[in-house]
C-alpha cells in the first residue's frame, strides 16, 4: 500500500515529533490496517508505538530506501518494538510497527 495519500478521507489518529526533527503521523484507518492485516499482535500497542516514535532507543535508516527510518525501543525479553516510517517532502508517515528480536542493518541516525 502506498502511503502518499494516507490522510485522504480519514481522521488523523496521531502526529508526533521525532528526535530527528520531523513529525510522523497516521490515521485511524491506516492504524486499523496495521493491527488487523499486517501485525495483529500490535492491536493494543498504540501507546507503545507512539513512545517508540517520540522517545526511541535507536533510529536507523533503511539500507534499501533512504526515505525510510526504523525507530527501535526496548520491549523487554531481548525484543524490540520497531516503528517503520517514510518521509516524503518533509512529512513523515507510519508504514508499519512490529516486535522483533534483532535490529535491521542500516546507518544509525540517532541513539539514546
Amino acid at each position: 500500500m502506498e502511503n502518499d495519500n494516507i490522510l485522504d478521507g480519514d481522521d488523523l489518529l496521531f502526529e508526533l515529533k521525532t528526535p530527528l526533527g520531523f513529525s510522523v503521523r497516521t490515521t485511524t484507518r491506516y492504524w486499523n490496517l496495521i493491527v488487523t492485516v499486517k501485525h495483529p499482535v500490535m492491536r493494543d500497542r498504540l501507546d507503545d508505538v507512539k513512545a517508540t516514535l517520540s522517545n526511541p532507543d535507536e533510529i536507523r535508516q533503511s539500507r534499501s530506501d533512504p526515505a525510510v527510518c526504523l525507530f527501535y525501543r526496548d520491549d523487554g525479553d531481548r525484543r524490540w518494538l520497531c516503528a517503520v516510517t517514510r518521509r516524503l517532502n518533509g512529512d513523515g508517515f507510519l508504514i508499519t510497527a512490529y516486535r522483533t528480536s534483532a535490529l535491521k542493518e542500516g546507518v544509525t541516525l540517532w541513539q539514546k
